[in-house]
């Protein structure tokens, strides 16, 4: 069995270990620096060790969900693997790691190059985080013969169909909503509400994992938010960190009684409002449809003889999967837009983020693996031209 070092490699965090670990590693792919320690950037998961996290400057390597900032991703990657953080030796590994769909075929050469002439590696497998998940989900539900990825992380939404372990490359739709427009949104939100929190990203991002949900009834929820009795249970206050005896926010009830002047923020609809983006991207201004639609009109796209099993499969990855009563949502609003005949099935795994990094750990598994790599010497050879033979992204 070989070993490969599997490399999730998102817009907003990298999920990476060996592929014998029992679960990746995530770790923040991006470089912060705080104001309180002007000198010194933090890189990666560094960022515990900042005494101060307001107002953190974020360089990000991606943009818009594409990789264009090398020098901050190099920076990062070589953090990752050396032997302050995960002490990886990719001279003798054989390395996955992941790329946005539809990538520019400039990004895969550079990323081409950097793997094998920068980091050495052995081997290296470029593949699209859906191709992993549809693996871990048709591996561990052999009979499966189709299946439909919703990936919604960082940058971008994706909904993509799977047809016997292929992806179907014209049912394949893009929403431009992820967890990145969730926080700034929020922070618009508050900031016109509350409290000017437009420079608090890192804080704010906090608040939107810990407080929001989304709503499986959004009328009933918005009038229930506007009661000011006992029986408003939605409304929340949220204590905010001040890093000398907080380190990290954290949710009370609003009749809780709060020692000290703490700051505080009043949650109210704001819970729910802001996942909503997800399902009416067009609440703030993005003429496109919403995760639902989105799923039924790529399985619209498909063969007809595929639509049954890929709605009995619909497979929830991402970071924004972990907003409490997605599943339930998607179910619901999926059941209302499909004729009865199709049976509706939603699979949320216990840890969405990391679903595709444990995909790839299954994949390196399989007898016929090194067929599907490019080789350090097939790559000295052919150059960049031996992986467009070889990968399907």
């Amino acid at each position: 069995m070989v070993i490969a070092c599997i490399i999730d490699n998102g817009a907003y965090s990298i999920k990476i270990d060996y592929s014998n670990a029992p679960e990746a590693r995530i770790i923040p792919n991006c470089i912060m620096k705080a104001k309180s320690e002007k000198r010194r950037p933090f890189i990666g998961d560094q960022i515990d060790e900042c005494r101060d996290a307001s107002g953190l400057f974020y360089i990000l390597g991606f943009q818009k969900g594409y990789l264009v900032n090398w020098e901050a991703q190099k920076t990062v990657w070589d953090y990752v693997f050396g032997e302050q953080c995960c002490k990886l030796n990719l001279k003798e590994s054989d390395v996955i790691v992941t790329e946005p769909y539809f990538n520019f075929a400039s990004i895969q050469e550079g990323m081409t190059e950097i793997f094998f002439e920068e980091y050495d590696c052995q081997s290296l497998l470029r593949v699209n985080p859906g191709d992993l998940s549809a693996y871990h989900y048709t591996k561990t539900n052999p009979k499966t013969l189709c299946c439909l990825v919703v990936d919604s992380g960082y940058s971008f939404t994706h909904i993509i169909p799977y047809i016997k372990g292929k992806k179907y490359k014209s049912g394949i739709v893009r929403i431009d909503v992820g967890g990145k427009l969730l926080t700034n949104h929020l922070k618009e939100v508050i900031s016109y509400r509350q409290l000017h929190v437009m420079d608090e990203t890192y804080v704010i991002n906090q608040v939107k994992e810990d407080v929001c949900y989304v709503s499986c009834n959004f009328n009933e929820d918005m009038r229930t938010s506007q009661r000011k009795d006992d029986k408003n249970h939605i409304v929340r206050d949220y204590v905010l960190p001040d890093y000398t005896t907080i380190r990290r926010g954290h949710v009370v009830q609003p009749e809780q009684a709060i020692q000290n002047d703490y700051q505080k923020l009043r949650l109210s609809n704001e819970r729910f409002t802001i996942p909503e983006l997800l399902f009416h991207p067009s609440d703030v201004g993005i003429k496109q449809m919403g995760i639902t639609e989105a799923i039924v009109y790529a399985i619209s796209q498909c063969p007809p003889e595929s639509h049954s099993y890929l709605y009995n499969n619909i497979v929830l990855t991402g970071g924004n999967m972990k907003f409490a009563g997605i599943k339930e949502r998607i179910y619901n609003d999926v059941r209302c837009l499909v004729p009865e005949e199709y049976d509706v099935s939603v699979y949320l795994p216990d840890d969405p983020i990391t679903y595709s990094w444990k995909g790839g750990a299954l994949l390196s598994e399989r007898n016929d693996f090194l067929s599907r790599v490019v080789t350090k010497d097939e790559y000295e050879d052919e150059g960049t031209q031996a992986c467009y033979e070889k990968f399907d992204v």
